[in-house]
């Protein structure tokens, strides 16, 4: 029978282990060039660390148990000198310059050709996207940045309010948004996927529910996807989507968020023009299903508390049926 205490320690062990294994939200599973080189340098600051730690224990044994011709040596002023005060400083400057050089192109962001540049505002709790165009309106997004594979992308990155830190752990790292500021950060992502990513820098009460999907698709399939984006959603068909469409402009949502097409040219909030065909409601804390679409309008606070948007306990659950059915047709046709 195994004792007790070695079991924790392999019980904390394991769960150590558990968290390097998830490919969701991991630096060990790098999808881009620059996440490639953090990966890199990771890797040999492990080894070098390790290298060091051994180092440590082995000269501490022997200052401990060693002979006495050992023992001497290891006290002598020059020994202290060189393994205490030149090795420190001569592997910590090849080590700045090794990690500057292997992350040098997160130093230079790629100016015109096929660059594309979004514009990622962090504000509490949640990520405003806009992708400009160059004819017709801007197109807005929330909580979902969608990228093309193989093109070079600059993420302009900005805080709306507090400090916000901006990292998809999978794609590169993390990056600071200051208030009045704007940071930059350069992405060339090789493989489609989701990549989740999260604010790395306390903001408030719900800051551990402020995460956001980076979608990463072919070129095709990326203007494919702009083309679609920039159009604006059709008139509702139904009776009920046509209530729905009602209510929603009654009930006053169009002060805060915009559906393009209509009265609402609220900016608030996010922008709603194609929430159908997103995959989050309540800015990106429950998958989006007409059940959570309803609890979010009429118990936001429960789901993601602190957020802007107030609960419309109000309406009656036919009201709220249609208003849910108006919102899950806003999205442009395949």
């Amino acid at each position: 029978m195994i004792p007790a205490r070695p079991c924790w320690y392999l019980l904390g062990a394991s769960m150590l282990l558990g968290g390097c294994t998830s490919d969701v939200q991991s630096v060990m599973n790098p999808g881009s060039l620059q996440a490639v080189q953090i990966t890199e340098l990771a890797w040999f600051l492990f080894g070098f660390g390790t290298f060091v730690l051994v180092l440590v224990i082995v000269t501490l044994l022997l200052a401990v148990r060693g002979s006495l011709r050992v023992r001497q040596a290891l006290a002598r002023e020059s020994t202290v000198i060189w393994l205490g005060i030149a090795f420190p400083a001569v592997t910590l400057t090849v080590l700045l310059v090794y990690g500057v050089w292997v992350t040098r192109s997160h130093l230079n962001l790629p100016r015109g050709g096929n660059t594309v540049s979004i514009e990622v505002v962090g504000e509490q709790w949640w990520w405003r996207v806009t992708y400009p165009t160059p004819t017709g309106p801007q197109i807005a997004g929330a909580n979902e940045i969608r990228i093309p594979v193989g093109s070079p992308v600059t993420l302009k990155l900005q805080a709306a309010d507090v400090i916000h830190s901006f990292w998809v752990p999978s794609l590169g790292g993390k990056v600071d948004m200051i208030p009045g500021r704007t940071t930059q950060l350069q992405l060339t992502v090789d493989r489609p996927g989701v990549y989740r990513g999260q604010c790395a820098e306390y903001c408030g009460g719900a800051h551990a529910l402020m995460t956001m999907d980076v979608i990463a698709m072919s070129s095709s399939d990326y203007a494919a996807w702009l083309e679609r984006a920039a159009t604006v959603p059709a008139t509702p068909e139904t009776e009920i989507g046509l209530h729905g469409r009602s209510i929603f402009l009654a009930a006053g949502c169009g002060a805060c968020h915009t559906v393009r097409g209509t009265a609402a040219a609220g900016s608030v909030g996010p922008d709603l023009t194609h929430i159908g065909a997103r995959r989050s409601v309540g800015v990106d804390t429950l998958p989006l299903t007409r059940e959570n679409l309803m609890r979010f309008i009429v118990d936001g606070q429960h789901v993601k508390p602190g957020n802007l948007m107030p609960e419309f306990r109000v309406l009656q659950p036919q009201q709220l049926e249609a208003l849910a059915s108006y919102l899950l047709s806003l999205k442009a046709a395949d």
